[in-house]
């Protein structure tokens, strides 16, 4: 005959190995593998167990179901028999009661034991495995290693039995997934909302993500803002133009920018015309970088980076020059909000009254990120990269100053043209 006391032992015992099988099985499971993979490198053997078991979790949740099921047939088979007998007797020198005193007896023994189970044997050990789940993997691991190779032969039986019934089900295993683009931006999110990166560290991911999704023309320095050297004019006039732009890089053409010779650097001028010596451009000129203007940003730096080259010429389809790009361009595309002059980046600004005085050559993603209007289509894009084209295309025709159209709810207005190019926007 099982004593109340001994009954009441048991059951406790068992509600408490559940509890640590539940908690090592949220541990592991919730636990990052790449703080576990640096606690390993630094020499963490608990770590480097619970790196194992993650990264191959099948064998270790099946001992843990195998652990979890068995305690609930122990708890069921011993479940307060000898103590719901009891009761039961005390309730049957009851008058009132007697009729029900099984079931009194019952009951009262199953609510503990339930609430028991519930609360520490699964949300408790849940709860806390979630709120340290590196530290209490580096915990459990070991343990539960051990215990899944005494529990391997059982584990290999309902492996191949699961397998079996897949098979019969014809329903294939998934395989993992790797972590997307948008899992990180939402990790970073996350990080940024916990205090873990700053603001400005999590926009400036963020561009660099944009990066491999911008094409090369909405980067560069459109034809008509292109200040490069005429092999056709004068020395004096050259040292002029370069005394007045100080750039590293001179495109070198003949009459027009389609005769392109090549491009000389910047210091190279600068070194002569300071020794006094004559230079020739020609001598100068290194071979040009040609990409087309569908080509994305992170391609453009994989070609700087092959050809040693800081510099790029955009073509279109049919080999004409558009515009140019150089690394700074790309580099500024990341770092957008910082100008030279620590300044605000002007080419959108919010006026007083609510409306926006944009710049032609933003590109179209940072229009729609600053007035937060969603992501744009290939529909509402008509084509164009920056906001100057979209408005053309939507207007139809080169416009001129003040003309307007509307477009989701927003007016946008020409206030500015620079020969044929939109030059400023009202929005």
């Amino acid at each position: 005959m099982i004593s109340i006391g001994f009954e009441l032992a048991i059951i406790v015992v068992l509600v408490f190995l559940n509890g640590v099988f539940s908690l090592s099985e949220l541990a592991i499971v919730s636990a990052r593998k790449g703080r576990l993979q640096q606690l390993a490198n630094e020499g963490n053997k608990r770590a480097a167990v619970a790196l194992e078991l993650a990264n191959a979790p099948n064998d270790f949740l099946s001992t843990v179901q195998i652990g979890i099921t068995l305690i609930g047939i122990l708890t069921g088979a011993f479940g307060g028999a000898a103590v719901a007998k009891y009761l039961a007797a005390f309730f049957n020198t009851i008058p009132a009661t007697a009729a029900y005193s099984d079931g009194l007896g019952v009951t009262l023994v199953v609510i503990p034991i339930t609430y028991l189970s519930l609360v520490i044997g699964e949300l408790v050990p849940k709860r806390l495995a979630l709120t340290h789940p590196e530290a209490i993997a580096c915990i459990v691991a070991p343990p539960m290693k051990w215990l899944s190779k005494i529990a391997r032969p059982l584990v290999l039986l309902l492996s191949g039995s699961t397998s079996l019934l897949m098979k019969l089900l014809r329903v294939q295993a998934g395989n993992d997934q790797a972590v997307t683009e948008e899992e990180i931006k939402v990790l970073i999110d996350q990080g940024t909302q916990a205090g873990t990166f700053h603001a400005a560290e999590q926009d400036m991911i963020a561009r660099v993500f944009r990066l491999a999704d911008r094409h090369v023309a909405v980067l560069m320095t459109p034809r008509t803002d292109i200040i490069w050297l005429d092999l056709s004019e004068s020395e004096a006039e050259t040292k002029q133009k370069i005394a007045e732009h100080a750039y590293s890089f001179f495109p070198v053409a003949t009459d027009t920018l389609d005769d392109l010779k090549g491009v000389v650097r910047g210091k190279d001028l600068l070194s002569l015309t300071m020794e006094g010596k004559p230079f020739v451009l020609t001598e100068l000129c290194i071979k040009p970088l040609f990409i087309v203007e569908t080509t994305p940003a992170l391609r453009v730096l994989e070609s700087f980076k092959k050809s040693g080259t800081h510099i790029a010429f955009v073509v279109n389809e049919h080999g004409t020059i558009q515009g140019l790009v150089t690394f700074d361009d790309i580099l500024r595309s990341v770092f957008e909000d910082i100008e030279d002059t620590g300044t605000v980046n002007a080419d959108i600004a919010e006026r007083g009254d609510g409306s926006w005085l944009i710049s032609g050559s933003l590109p179209l993603d940072e229009f729609a990120d600053a007035l937060e209007i969603g992501k744009l289509t290939d529909e509402d894009r008509s084509g164009m990269n920056t906001l100057g084209g979209f408005v053309m295309a939507k207007i139809g025709v080169v416009p001129t100053e003040g003309e307007h159209f509307n477009w989701r709810g927003l007016r946008f207005e020409v206030v500015d043209m620079d020969d044929r190019r939109v030059d400023k926007i009202l929005v």
